[in-house]
């Protein structure tokens, strides 16, 4: 039905006196433009088979939707992949979804892919703003490029801390737990910072070789890397292994950020030190090999002295 070229879809129920059974459906009388009453079954094949009882549509198309819920031990990116696999994949072999059929994952599936192009965005956009605020402090750009190789040790120790979790409570990778990888990166920079800018320090004042350099700074700086390192985990551990209302929506959170810490604490005293000698081998390497092309470079001439001479034999440059 069309009302001011607006289609109407009309729902049509008859008397329940005229159809006592299925098979009265034949019978029924319709109206033909003559005026006429004819039965259905003379207009039509009538079939009795079974339809859902609703129609449901999605962007005015029809569709279906089948819930599936996954085990509580089973993550939902894995639930994903097995739906793509076992499901789909094999209904666009068998030709199932020609004919402008196509399946959407939607509801917790469709906002866990829309958090995961997010989250990659966030990190990015995270290690950009740590390293320009880094290269601004340093005044350099080659030296914020060894701190930030601390970041991926973070990301490994956070998925050990996340998989030691797993071994005894059940934690689901959630938006809450990969937020804890963006937070680790403004966090396990920290450590490198200390040592990268105390080694320059002894290196542009005390005039110390970069070797020497690098070992007082680990011997003046490892002590207050573990305090901070200490008292952090210590005050992380409560929001980990404490039971109570909620706690579970933090859990994972915590479990990234202190294996994040831990790991990248222990080997970032032995990775920042090597690198950091390695840049400075490298700088210095570079800096020999364009000496001699400065020197070779012509000097410019001296500009030509006047020189005037007054009757009282002052002599004036």
């Amino acid at each position: 039905y069309y009302l001011g070229g607006d289609k109407i879809d009309l729902t049509i129920i008859g008397q329940s006196r005229h159809i006592q059974n299925t098979q009265d459906v034949a019978a029924l009388s319709v109206a033909t433009p003559d005026g006429r009453l004819v039965s259905l079954g003379a207009l039509a094949n009538v079939k009795i088979t079974s339809g859902p009882e609703q129609v449901n549509h999605r962007e005015r198309q029809r569709a279906i939707t089948i819930e599936v819920s996954p085990p509580e031990e089973m993550a939902l990116e894995d639930a994903m992949d097995q739906i793509q696999s076992e499901i789909v994949q094999p209904m666009r072999e068998n030709g199932q979804l020609a004919g402008g059929y196509r399946i959407n994952l939607s509801g917790t599936a469709d906002k866990l892919r829309d958090t995961w192009a997010a989250l990659q965005f966030n990190v990015l956009l995270a290690l950009m703003i740590t390293y320009l605020l880094m290269a601004a402090l340093f005044e350099s750009w080659l030296y914020p490029l060894v701190i930030i190789f601390s970041v991926p040790l973070g990301a490994v120790g956070g998925i050990l801390g996340l998989s030691v979790l797993n071994l005894f409570m059940l934690q689901t990778l959630d938006v809450l737990t990969m937020l804890g990888f963006v937070i680790l990166i403004g966090t396990v920079v920290n450590n490198p910072i200390l040592i990268i800018h105390q080694s320059l320090n002894h290196i542009n004042e005390d005039g110390m070789t970069p070797r020497e350099a690098i070992l007082e700074s680990i011997r003046t700086r490892i002590r207050p890397i573990f305090m901070t390192t200490t008292t952090t985990v210590l005050g992380l551990l409560p929001l980990v292994l404490f039971p109570g209302s909620g706690s579970e929506l933090y859990r994972g959170l915590g479990s990234v950020v202190l294996g994040g810490l831990i790991v990248s604490t222990l080997f970032t005293l032995i990775l920042v030190p090597t690198l950091f000698s390695l840049t400075m081998d490298a700088k210095e390497w570079g800096l020999n090999l364009l000496r001699p092309v400065a020197l070779k470079r012509p000097q410019p001439s001296a500009a030509p002295r006047e020189v005037e001479i007054d009757s009282k034999e002052n002599v004036t440059v």
